[in-house]
């Protein structure tokens, strides 16, 4: 590609959130599922002989295949935990399951094997679900392409062979096999599982498309611009899947209290086994209710409680184009209590125009000339205001002129030099002063009086002219600001490098009144830090550049994926694919959601343990009732958590989502 401006990442422009292919995983395609439904099915060939006065030979092999089956796989995992000092609650199960045989209730061992295989086995499910959510978006994907050869011959190879520069055919109803640029053809591509344009758009010669959408019409030749792994559905598959394997703070505390809990369970147990007997107890009753106690003591619903609900909310915020890149991100999500908005690029579309072209008497250039020396300074730029000139003079057929020694510096501008001269093209505060040149100066004035942002041009240090640039506001911004402040108990504010006056006639537009313009990236900064010191938690979004700073110092940030430039994204904690500003009040009500369920798990589990230990200490609990005491608590916590999958868990925020 010819310039840094033609290879930012591919647009993803705003629209209705379409509808994703989900691949299920077969339930038996489940190791853990196979092992116990063999359990299970052991179990009610060997349960009816038992009760029935069967000889032994008949049903012990049958309970001793339970056993195996299902107890072998939990059993082998715990002594390889052992191995490497950590104790496992599930060898804690087995071990239970085995001292109970030990003393003849063989039968109540079975039934605790056979409850806590098919516990596991629906958790493996549940797991295997939120992953499959995910997956599924590879679907949208085409398995094989069709390759044009230098001869012109056409041979299907598979897509995830394409290389940079080949040559793709996509035929009307066949979807598109890599990112890449139409070379040659006509056609309407659907494109709404991707950008959730809900319109096909047509494509031609020069525009780019995307793997995985539908050519409607007309075929279509198109070099690919993007290694397969490195597509936008790839991408987003990577950073989901990345996100689901790491842990959140709670999550790792839990884990921690597990180990020192397991220990101390331990230690309980044996108190419960041995006091019994020191006062005269029966070895079998004492032994019995220390197994039980072991059992209903042990914390896996606690361990189970965090996860699932992070998990589940990272994935239906990637099935509606918020990428959090990883489960610590999703619990944070939910703690802010303050929000700072870019301007450019976030609550605008990111794609402004040129409205005014302003030469300065006595410059030698027309209103051509200093568009063209304009944009062609700004070309290697990936600033939105620099997209804007150098599309305004492509609108108008200029030539370009070669620049050469490019710098940019976020929130002033750039400077290259073209056609001899050194020419700097950005603010007119950072650039000027222009104070000194009354005319140029009143031009500046009146257009950010107007709401334009004024773009100052200097050729070896004279102003030569000034740009008038307008943003577009996002349909959807007032009802995000509104939506924020209502989550948050405070309006968001506006954090802009843009003039003060044309960032308040915005800010009036969607709601805001705290507004901050003219920073430099290390303003946005301090502004972040300045407010995390007195106690709050910052969510930034924005998406350039400047913006890049403001976001890695914050509690959270969110980058948009539209205009937003490669620094804004990698340094971003989530990442607005599909560009839609809404998105961002309903994730931080996804991910309180989320919060409420693992403190609703933890309540759930603590309960139980409660109410089944002083059970067993006060009372006689029997040990299949310990058991599905037990797992039952365990299933419910799981299941609560996965709740956050269904469609629906994707709601608007509304007043009573606010602040916690």
């Amino acid at each position: 590609m010819s310039s840094a401006v033609e290879e930012r990442p591919p647009p993803l422009a705003a629209g209705p959130r379409p509808a994703l292919p989900r691949r299920r995983t077969r339930v038996l395609a489940l190791p853990e599922a196979r092992w116990a439904l063999a359990a299970l099915v052991l179990f009610l060939i060997a349960l009816p002989l038992h009760l029935a006065g069967a000889p032994a030979w008949l049903w012990a092999p049958l309970y001793g295949a339970v056993y195996l089956t299902g107890g072998w796989g939990p059993g082998w995992e715990g002594l390889r935990a052992l191995k490497d000092r950590t104790l496992d609650v599930d060898l804690l199960m087995v071990v239970a399951a085995l001292g109970a045989a030990a003393i003849g209730q063989v039968l109540d061992g079975a039934l605790l094997i056979v409850i806590f295989a098919t516990s596991g086995a629906l958790e493996a499910v549940a797991t295997a679900r939120t992953a499959d959510s995910v997956r599924g978006l590879l679907d949208l994907s085409p398995t094989t392409a069709t390759r044009l050869l230098p001869d012109g011959r056409e041979e299907s190879v598979a897509a995830d062979s394409l290389t940079v520069g080949d040559t793709i055919l996509v035929r009307p109803g066949e979807r598109v096999g890599a990112d890449g640029r139409v070379l040659d053809g006509a056609g309407d591509v659907d494109q709404a599982t991707i950008t959730g344009e809900p319109l096909p758009v047509p494509k031609r010669p020069g525009d780019e498309v995307f793997a995985g959408t539908v050519n409607g019409t007309g075929a279509l030749r198109v070099r690919v611009g993007r290694d397969p792994a490195d597509s936008v559905i790839a991408r987003i598959v990577k950073m989901v899947e990345e996100a689901s394997e790491t842990k959140a703070p709670m999550q790792l505390f839990v884990e921690k209290v597990e180990q020192r809990y397991s220990i101390g369970m331990v230690l309980a147990t044996l108190a419960v086994f041995v006091v019994p007997l020191a006062f005269g107890s029966g070895l079998q009753p004492a032994l019995l209710r220390a197994m039980t106690f072991m059992i209903v003591a042990s914390p896996c619903a606690v361990v189970l409680s965090t996860m699932p609900p992070l998990l589940s909310a990272i994935a239906n915020a990637g099935r509606h184009g918020v990428l959090a890149k990883s489960a610590v991100v999703m619990e944070r999500l939910g703690q802010v209590d303050a929000v700072a908005l870019d301007k450019t690029g976030t609550l605008t579309t990111g794609t402004p125009h040129v409205t005014d072209i302003r030469p300065r008497p006595g410059s030698g250039l027309d209103e051509e000339g200093l568009l063209a020396l304009a944009a062609a300074a700004e070309h290697p730029s990936e600033h939105p205001l620099a997209r804007s000139l150098v599309r305004a003079a492509h609108e108008r057929h200029l030539t370009l002129d070669e620049a050469s020694g490019f710098t940019s510096e976020p929130g002033r501008g750039v400077t290259a030099v073209v056609g001899g001269h050194t020419v700097q093209v950005g603010s007119p505060a950072r650039l000027g002063p222009v104070g000194g040149d009354p005319e140029t100066g009143g031009v500046v004035r009146a257009l950010e009086d107007e709401g334009r942002t004024a773009v100052l041009v200097l050729r070896d240090g004279a102003p030569v002219g000034v740009l008038g640039v307008a943003d577009r506001l996002r349909s959807d911004a007032k009802s995000t600001v509104t939506a924020l402040a209502e989550l948050t108990g405070r309006p968001p504010v506006l954090l802009t490098g843009d003039n003060e006056r044309a960032a308040r006639r915005l800010a009036a537009e969607v709601g805001i009144t705290d507004v901050r313009a003219g920073l430099l990236p290390q303003d946005k900064v301090a502004a972040v830090r300045e407010w995390e010191a007195q106690g709050r938690r910052v969510l930034v979004v924005g998406d350039g550049v400047n913006d890049a700073p403001a976001l890695a110092a914050a509690h959270v940030g969110i980058a948009m994926g539209k205009a937003g430039s490669d620094l804004a994204l990698e340094t971003a904690d989530a990442v607005v694919v599909r560009d839609e500003l809404a998105t961002i009040p309903a994730v931080v009500a996804l991910s309180r959601k989320a919060r409420r369920l693992v403190a609703q798990n933890l309540a759930i589990a603590a309960a139980f343990i409660v109410a089944l230990v002083a059970w067993d200490l006060i009372g006689t609990l029997p040990l299949p009732l310990g058991v599905a005491g037990h797992e039952g608590s365990t299933v419910i916590v799981g299941l609560n958590g996965l709740r956050l999958l269904r469609e629906h868990a994707w709601t608007a925020p509304t007043t009573s989502t606010r602040h916690e």
